[in-house]
Order: structure tokens, then sequence, then C-alpha cells
């Protein structure tokens, strides 16, 4: 069997934290249903500003443009944000995502049993919650032109342009309507379709799509009233699909009702099946190399690869498994710890220590 290629981009803050877990997390559950892994790691992000001056180098991008799924750990910090918008590490990650055409990001928002407690909703809301968001990840206003800041009338004008094309649409909205009809097939397509003609061109092209899928429940919302069902009923929606900006929000909503953003992994897929998967939590330098980041996002956006990129759904489901069954423990790292769990606070390395064991 041929190595799958995966490479590993640690990144900044706590992200080379959690990917020592999660890389081990990796080889141990793809040694257990034997799918070998060729695995090699680059500089995206601050830190490769700081070692070549580009947050995204020829090489990394190289090496991402070869691999079958690429892990990501976070980028970004207060140490960078001096430099021009166009300069910051955050532009390397968007350079991957263009250049890797990922337009389908995918987030889950899955409340494990035990967690219930840490969500800031009633755990009655929120018990065996499971969501899953698809955000647009290519389009909309995040990468439309003309933008800019320009001096007008003797003051500054600060302009992004929302752009949608109708097969951008479709694409997404295939893999919303796809994705529903394996889950509990109801698709929510959100939009702001009573102001802006962007979203009254989306609507209309989702909703044209709906034929090819009559086993998928199709309903429309606006963005603002979805903001507001999914912290007041968030267990009927079942797939929600949306634009960039929508989603980029949207999501984190979601994340807060698992109980903390650790608990969030993504995938973000091509066309062609090449993934880059990276928890939601972003870079938090906050508490970068105190041994206090949660794994369990990174660990489980490798379950992810395994399911979406490498074709390995055994080896995605013994990672879920073992997750699960450290929480059932009472194991807690601080973001998703109360009161009660102070006898089994742990940090970042023994979490994935755990993790490990369960896997064994």
């Amino acid at each position: 069997m041929t190595a799958a290629k995966i490479l590993v981009l640690p990144g900044d803050g706590i992200g080379t934290e959690v990917m020592a877990p999660a890389v081990a997390v990796m080889q141990a559950a793809a040694a257990a249903v034997d799918c070998p892994l060729d695995i090699d790691e680059g500089l995206v992000g601050g830190v490769a500003i700081d070692a070549t001056g580009s947050p995204l180098p020829e090489a990394t991008l190289a090496a991402a443009q070869a691999a079958d799924a690429v892990l990501l750990g976070g980028v970004g910090g207060p140490k960078w944000d001096h430099l021009p918008m166009s300069e910051r590490p955050e532009k390397g990650l968007l350079g991957l995502r263009q250049a890797l055409g990922l337009f389908a990001n995918l987030r889950p928002a899955l409340l494990f049993g035990p967690l219930a407690e840490a969500s800031s909703l009633k755990a009655e809301l929120v018990a065996d919650l499971d969501i899953l968001i698809i955000r647009e990840l290519t389009g909309g206003i995040y990468f439309g032109e003309p933008r800019g800041v320009e001096q007008r009338d003797n003051e500054r004008v600060g302009f992004n342009t929302l752009v949608y094309a109708e097969h951008e649409i479709q694409r997404i909205a295939k893999v919303g309507f796809e994705l529903a009809q394996k889950r509990g097939g109801r698709l929510c397509s959100v939009d702001k379709a009573n102001v802006l003609e962007v979203s009254a061109l989306w609507r209309e092209v989702v909703s044209a799509m709906h034929v090819d899928y009559p086993d998928v429940e199709l309903s429309h919302m606006y963005v603002d009233n979805a903001a507001m069902q999914l912290v007041r009923a968030p267990k009927q929606f079942d797939v929600i699909v949306t634009g960039n900006m929508f989603g980029d929000i949207l999501s984190d909503v979601a994340a807060m009702l698992t109980g903390s953003l650790g608990m969030l992994p993504s995938a973000s897929l091509s066309a062609s099946g090449v993934g880059m998967y990276e928890p939601v939590h972003g870079t938090a330098p906050d508490i970068a190399g105190q041994n206090k980041a949660n794994p369990l996002a990174t660990i489980l956006s490798v379950a992810m690869m395994f399911r979406y990129s490498l074709d390995q759904p055994l080896a995605a489901e013994r990672i879920e498994q073992a997750v699960a069954k450290v929480l059932a423990e009472g194991y807690r790292t601080g973001d998703i710890a109360n009161a009660d769990d102070a006898d089994h606070m742990i940090g970042t390395r023994e979490m994935g220590d755990r993790v490990l064991e369960q896997l064994g």
C-alpha cells in the first residue's frame, strides 16, 4: 500500500503543543488499521515570517500541493499584529486555502455527553447535540475585489466586496445536500436574502438544486435569525450551509454550545478530496508554552482527516471513541473543567497520553 503523504504545520502559539499529541495519535491509529503514512513538517504563519520573511514559504506551498492531507495547528499572534494586513500570518492560511482549492469548510458541533454541563446553555438544550456547519471558504467578502482603504472627501474610507458566482454556490450547496443525505436528511441554507443581492442569488441557486435531492428537507434562514436559533433551540439543526463570513461567525457561536473551542475540529476540502484539517480554537497566545492547551480539537481533526481524505473510517471511529472514553473517565483540561473536576485536571501532554492509552 502506498503511504499517504501528510504535511504537518504546527504554526504559532499553542499550535506546536497540540500538534505533538495529535501526531502521536495519528501514527497509532494509522498503525492499528495498517495505513502507512509519510509525514513531513513545514512552516506557516508567524514562525514562517520569522524564518523566511513570508507567511507561506514556497517550500511549504509545494509540500502542501504534493500532500494527501495537511494538518495545521494555527497561525497568528500579537507578535505580528504590527505588520501590514497583506503580510500577516493569516495570509499564509488564506494562501493555502486558495492554492489547494479548499472551498468547503466542515465544522461539526458535537457535544460529548460528559461535557453537557460545560455548555453555556442548559444541559437539556444541548444534550446529544450534533450539528454540521458547512462554510464556503474561498469566495465571498474575504476574497472579493475591489478592497482596501482610500482617501475620499478628506477622510479614509474602507471597502470590501461581497461576490459569489453561481458555480461557487452550486458546489458548496452540493456538499451540503450530499452530507445531509448521510446524516439526518435536513439542510438549512443561511443567507441575508432580504437585503443582499448576493444572498438573493444564493437562495435562488440552492432552491433550484433541491429538485435533485428530494430526500433532503431544505429550509432557508436569515443569518441573524440563525444566530438566535443556535442559542435558543440548537437541536433543530442538522446541516447548515452558508457563505464565508456568515459561516465564520455561526461556527464560533456553535462552538460555545459544546463547552469550548478547544473541543472543535474542522476540515477544509477540495473537489479532489485533498483536505486541510485544523482545530477551531486558534493560537491562544495567552496560554502558549504552559501545557494548558486542550489537544482534543486537533486530535479530532486527525479523525476527520482519516474519514474524509484517507478513506479510513475505522481509524476515525477509533480516535473518536478514545476521546469519548477519556472524557467519560472525567479527565479535563482547564477549558472544559468545572469546580468538581479539580482531581482530574490534566495538561496538554497528559491528555494526549490518555487518548493514546485508550487507542492502545
